[in-house]
């Protein structure tokens, strides 16, 4: 069995962008539809720019899947970009006969100037276009085949947001899936209405002032069995495998399992899950303050992982920076931009967290085929008398 494993590929302008997963298990059935819609999620949220109205994002399968079934081999898949016919001579892979600028204006908390730096590059272009969130795009068509095996065992993952620059949503404790239904009609992917309303506004108040903001979000999933991840090595333990992955989005700067910044400040008898056990019910827990993993192992109750994104670098009003070129002070670059893009970055971090399970799965499960994993899971079920 092929180890899972995914790359992406692609710059924001350029043709397109590609995600490339191994290890998938053969005869998943595949939904078109649904991955297309995870595609258009991520273009949703109050607060997008200009981008979001030229690209129609969609998934486009070049190998692996055969009538809408995987066949255990690779499995590429392309998002092509739109906007490229408009930056093909500055984007072609191919040398053009028209001049095309250089970018010298790096901005200020963007990979622009230390990539420049490490790379050898004079153009920063070759620099932002790589480190551009658009790359995200492939991470979401990626894990949203890695959903699709999940969903087979009977796993779901949803996220929503809980703050909007200095708007907190109020805490809610025992979701279920069902009370993510609506939550892409949002205009935030908020919960609650209210707080959704008064994030509207700031978005459109900070807007005005050419800021751009921040905020945090939550992914949980449910259906998860015990046990993935491991106690036994550093690289194994799943609390670092998932903070290492939303970690990885851009702009994201801070990752917490559960209730991790809560009970920082918490003593002992009110930071732990207590364990009890009934006949009914076998092991449980009336409490998740740890967010569904203890040890770096899941524990069957829904996975909780939080993520703090600063303000997005790129700004209608730019910050002072420098010219790389001349060395002189000025503005760092104007770009077409977004004011946030907090809900969308919820939607990425889903897929992320998608792929890190599923990685997970495929490692404890194995299986060649889907039904030789969904055995697999039951035999372990069975085996631990889990009953979640």
């Amino acid at each position: 069995m092929t180890a899972f494993r995914f790359t992406t590929a692609g710059e924001s302008h350029g043709p397109g962008l590609v995600a490339i997963v191994e290890g998938m298990p053969a005869g998943l059935e595949l939904d078109r539809e649904a991955l297309d819609r995870d595609m258009a999620r991520r273009q949703l949220g109050h607060g997008r720019g200009g981008r979001m109205r030229i690209e129609t994002d969609t998934v486009e399968i070049r190998s692996g899947v055969r009538h809408g079934r995987t066949l255990g081999s690779p499995i590429a898949v392309l998002v092509a970009n739109r906007d490229y016919a408009n930056w093909e001579d500055r984007m072609n892979p191919w040398p053009v006969e028209a001049a095309v600028d250089e970018v010298h204006l790096p901005r200020p908390g963007h990979a622009d100037l230390v990539g420049a730096q490490k790379y050898g590059h004079t153009d920063i272009r070759n620099v932002l276009e790589r480190a551009s969130a658009r790359e995200t795009a492939a991470r979401v068509a990626a894990g949203g085949l890695a959903r699709s095996f999940l969903a087979a065992l009977g796993v779901s993952v949803h996220s929503h947001v809980i703050q909007v620059a200095s708007v907190k949503a109020p805490e809610r404790s025992g979701l279920a899936p069902d009370d993510f239904a609506s939550v892409d009609e949002d205009p935030v992917r908020c919960l609650d209405s209210e707080a959704s309303a008064e994030m509207v506004e700031e978005i459109n108040r900070l807007r005005k002032a050419n800021e751009s903001l921040g905020g945090s979000f939550e992914v949980l999933a449910f259906g998860l069995v015990p046990g993935l991840g491991s106690h036994i090595s550093w690289e194994d333990r799943l609390d670092g495998r998932l903070a290492g992955a939303v970690a990885s989005i851009q702009s994201v700067k801070g990752v917490a399992i559960g209730e991790a910044w809560d009970v920082a400040g918490r003593p002992g008898s009110d930071a732990h899950d207590e364990i009890f056990w009934s006949e009914e019910r076998g092991y449980f827990r009336e409490t998740n303050h740890a967010g569904g993993l203890e040890g770096g192992m899941t524990n069957g109750l829904p996975l909780s992982v939080r993520a703090a994104i600063k303000p997005i670098s790129t700004l209608t009003k730019p910050l002072r920076s420098v010219d790389t070129e001349t060395k002189e002070p000025a503005q760092a670059l104007r770009e077409r931009t977004d004011s946030t893009v907090v809900p969308a970055a919820a939607v990425v971090a889903e897929a992320m967290v998608c792929l890190a399970l599923a990685r997970c799965y495929r490692e404890k499960f194995g299986g060649d085929h889907i039904d030789d994993v969904l055995a697999a899971v039951e035999a372990y079920k069975k085996r631990i008398d889990f009953r979640g």
